[in-house]
């Protein structure tokens, strides 16, 4: 992998990351709940997970390109039409969405689901309870390990990052070098991008929130993440294409 391919891929994850998903809004809102110490058990439960879902999809690629090289070339171009799905959503959904309100649903939507798989196990009671950010207080404290696995959970808990990863990936690998270099490039570039944003969610969360729920500013960065899913899944399409032609 060249480094212009690696700066792109970086500027592209980068941006990507900058919006409010599961992790970054689940950061955000422990980050006040909790504090910034308290929630980086969350963050590193959060990294472990993407890391697991990462390790996944890459293991994937690299046995099929070995074993299937066919079988590449109709993932570059399913995941090529994914990509157009996805950007298209991103412009059509944007909306006027609140970056407030989506991380109060998504604390309340964790707590349900997070309280009803742990029920067998374990007392709920060390379970983070749902409440409004301008709370004053913590209700119940979790422990460092409830914070750790319930990061750990929601990272999981999102399987459509496999068909993305799987979907965005192969326009930055070259099949044809060594793959294991470049997969380690991608993991670095993809966790480096991960983790600033989801610091500057868990520090600045607040005020980011301000800022992005003034006007259409979240909106656009939507967009902006579905106009940069358009132009690689162009790519994509057109290395597919180049291949039959050759």
């Amino acid at each position: 992998m060249s480094w212009h391919l690696f700066a792109v891929f970086f500027a592209s994850t980068f941006f990507i990351s900058a919006t409010p998903g599961p992790n970054m809004l689940l950061a955000f809102q422990y980050g006040m709940n909790y504090g910034v110490k308290r929630t980086l058990w969350t963050l590193a439960g959060l990294s472990l997970g993407l890391f697991i879902l990462l390790l996944s999809t890459l293991l994937g690629l690299d046995v099929i390109s070995r074993q299937s090289p066919w079988l590449l070339t109709i993932i570059k171009a399913v995941g090529a039409v994914y990509l157009i799905y996805l950007g298209i959503s991103s412009w059509r959904d944007a909306g006027d969405g609140s970056l407030m309100k989506d991380a109060r649903e998504m604390s309340e939507e964790v707590t349900a689901e997070y309280s009803a798989f742990d029920s067998d196990s374990e007392s709920t009671a060390n379970t983070p309870q749902p409440r409004s950010l301008s709370s004053a207080a913590v209700k119940v404290s979790p422990s460092n390990t409830t914070l750790f696995r319930t990061g750990v959970w929601v990272s999981l808990s999102n399987p459509k990052a496999i068909l993305f990863f799987a979907a965005f990936f192969p326009k930055f690998i070259n099949f044809s070098a060594p793959l294991w270099p470049q997969y380690i490039l991608l993991t670095i570039g993809l966790f480096l991008s991960e983790t600033i944003w989801q610091i500057i969610y868990t520090l600045g969360g607040k005020k980011l929130a301000s800022w992005l729920d003034v006007g259409n500013r979240l909106a656009w960065l939507n967009r902006g993440c579905g106009v940069i899913f358009i132009i690689i899944a162009a790519a994509l399409l057109a290395e597919v294409l180049n291949s039959f032609m050759v």
